[in-house]
């Protein structure tokens, strides 16, 4: 198997209690499977880069342009990798998720965009039931219908791909972002998003927010990007 150079980018806003539960799983189920770690410390005021700092081989790096946008740009210019993958700060990387994302990438080389849903740990089972029936009898079906969909805290694009597309839309502050990602990198190749390459990520948003009221804002967000081809909001809300 021919595999690229991989770069994870990881943006950090006040992560201190989830970052290092994230490099961990990284560093634990990537057996070198990747070039390096780059955390994207978007302006944090708590322990962020000092938890990121104290894991070797990792590159914490300073953005203070406040917005998730703006923190995977600057990953984005900054990784050295061919293939650069895009995770949340309070994700965790299952066993077999390098070895997806390399044999996806091995068997299709033009793969402009690789995307997989997320499985919540810290929901509880009726919750994870729902947001599982969301993945696969909505999500899944409108990504075939449509021809493109991502989840930005489980992405991955070749560079070269990112260059062609100018990069990251930094005028988009969260919801959307994702959607206007993968529209434009449908335009250089193909764009996936399989049940198959998941990670495990925090559902703290809903359980502040209500889960059908943040359900609601994520479908609106999709439906904006592909019709009107931009969000539906321009602010970022801060959940914290």
């Amino acid at each position: 198997m021919n595999k690229r150079s991989l770069s994870l980018i990881v943006p950090a806003y006040n992560e201190e209690k989830y970052i290092g539960a994230c490099l961990e799983s990284i560093i634990r189920n990537g057996n070198g499977q990747f070039l390096e770690i780059l955390v994207i410390d978007n302006a944090s005021t708590d322990a962020t880069a000092k938890c990121a700092s104290a894991f070797s081989g990792v590159r914490v790096i300073r953005e203070e342009r406040r917005g998730v946008t703006r923190a995977r740009e600057r990953g984005f210019r900054e990784a050295r990798g061919d293939l650069l993958a895009f995770i949340d700060a309070d994700t965790r990387i299952p066993k077999g998720w390098f070895e997806l994302l390399h044999k996806e990438y091995s068997a299709e080389p033009r793969l402009a965009c690789l995307s997989g849903p997320y499985v919540y740990y810290d929901f509880s089972p009726w919750m994870r039931f729902l947001s599982s029936l969301y993945w696969n009898a909505l999500a899944v079906p409108l990504s075939l219908m449509v021809g493109y969909m991502a989840i930005a805290g489980n992405m991955v694009l070749p560079r070269i791909v990112l260059e062609k597309m100018g990069g990251f839309d930094t005028s988009i502050e969260f919801y959307g972002d994702d959607t206007d990602t993968a529209r434009r990198a449908r335009a250089f190749g193909k764009v996936r998003f399989t049940p198959r390459f998941f990670v495990c990520s925090s559902g703290r948003r809903f359980l502040q927010q209500g889960l059908l009221n943040t359900t609601n804002k994520y479908i609106s967000a999709f439906f904006a990007g592909v019709i009107f081809h931009r969000p539906l909001r321009s602010t970022h809300e801060n959940f914290r």
